[in-house]
């Protein structure tokens, strides 16, 4: 094997693939990465089995061949080479030359036979969105997935088409995170993505309004976005009907500036890190809430200016849990939606409805704050 191409683009390759390498594996072949020179190209694949990444790279091929590196020492050799042409060629004893200017490193590679067979997928059933958009809606959902593993379908974003729309849904069993954004397809899909998957996906999503192709199958979604692919599999299971959970009527109203709302739990919170409750109060009252939060470290008061419509209320909250998602959120005026000091609060753009967060409050008794 034999190959010539540019260094800061076989390094966004290696980037990319290795986000598909956890180090987790049994199998010591998944620590490295599979290299295929042929017809003038260069692929370059990162895989666990479960997520497994392609990534293309113009180059020229001198001498067609294959081979398997260890993902790190090669990345951090390529990384660390001046931004200039490189040569990489098959060197005697099991081993791969490189050469970059002046610099030169050899290192042993693994037999390319022994690397698993990507899942083969037929892209047949194939609708388009923005990079832009889905990296958006990935990142208004994934920071909600559970961490917990004993229901490991709670450890998954709900990837749902229908009615020409595309819904993505995580929950935990504190806070629910509802994005959705039409879609030019009539495809009727209801599949469940780990959350690690989405969260590498979107790191390699850019801010553009190019397309990436999505298909899927029965086990299986391939994110096709030209010269790279992600194939992740399923989780299996039943999602929970995240519509009975989200409640649809309330009692009472607000609507607050976002940003403002974002830095007074900010600073409540603080004072709430004692413990793992991060516990803030809300006293809603006409124009007027009131986050404190109380602890042996001391106490924190800030107020907040809201239009209200309903009866005043008093509320608590883990701090983290509301911190999170109003930094994911987008506009500047936001709604909040209130039955009880004891029922879920609902969270809301006031102008597009894109996206409904709800969070579970903390139990409390009866205060004066």
């Amino acid at each position: 094997m034999k190959f010539i191409c540019e260094k800061n683009i076989l390094q966004e390759a290696i980037s990319n693939v290795q986000k598909a390498i956890t180090g987790k594996s049994t199998m010591s072949i998944l620590l490295g990465i599979l290299i295929v020179a042929k017809n003038g190209e260069v692929t370059l694949i990162g895989s666990d089995t479960d997520l497994s990444i392609e990534a293309k790279i113009k180059a020229e091929v001198v001498e067609e061949g294959s081979v398997v590196l260890d993902s790190k020492l090669f990345g951090e050799i390529i990384r660390k080479l001046p931004n200039s042409t490189i040569e990489i060629t098959s060197a005697e004893n099991n081993a791969i030359k490189i050469v970059c200017e002046k610099s030169n490193a050899t290192i042993i590679h693994m037999n390319s036979d022994d690397y698993p067979k990507l899942p083969s997928i037929i892209e047949n059933m194939v609708f388009s969105i923005s990079q832009k958009v889905l990296k958006n809606m990935m990142r208004g959902t994934t920071f909600a997935v559970a961490q917990d593993e004993t229901r490991p379908i709670l450890t998954g974003v709900l990837f749902e088409i229908k009615d020409r729309k595309l819904n993505l849904v995580s929950l935990d069993g504190y806070r629910v995170a509802f994005r959705s954004e039409s879609v030019d397809s009539d495809y009727s899909i209801n599949a469940v993505i780990p959350g690690k998957t989405l969260s590498e996906v979107s790191k390699i999503l850019e801010e553009t309004d190019e397309f990436v192709n999505i298909t899927f199958t029965p086990n299986h979604i391939l994110f096709n976005l030209g010269k790279t692919k992600v194939v992740s599999r399923l989780l299996e299971g039943e999602f929970i009907k995240y519509n009975s959970i989200i409640p649809e009527e309330y009692n009472l109203k607000i609507t607050a500036k976002r940003s403002e709302l974002l830095n007074c739990i900010e600073r409540a919170s603080l004072m709430a890190k004692e413990g793992n409750t991060n516990l803030v109060k809300f006293n809603i009252e006409e124009d007027t809430m009131v986050i404190t939060s109380n602890s042996q470290l001391g106490k924190s008061r800030e107020e907040l200016n809201i239009i209200l419509q309903g009866e005043p209320l008093q509320i608590a909250f883990n701090s983290k849990y509301l911190i999170e998602l109003l930094k994911i959120m987008e506009e500047e005026e936001i709604i909040m939606e209130f039955s009880s000091g004891v029922n879920p609060c609902v969270v809301k753009n006031k102008e597009k409805d894109n996206c409904t967060y709800m969070v579970l409050p903390v139990r409390i008794r009866a205060t004066n704050n």
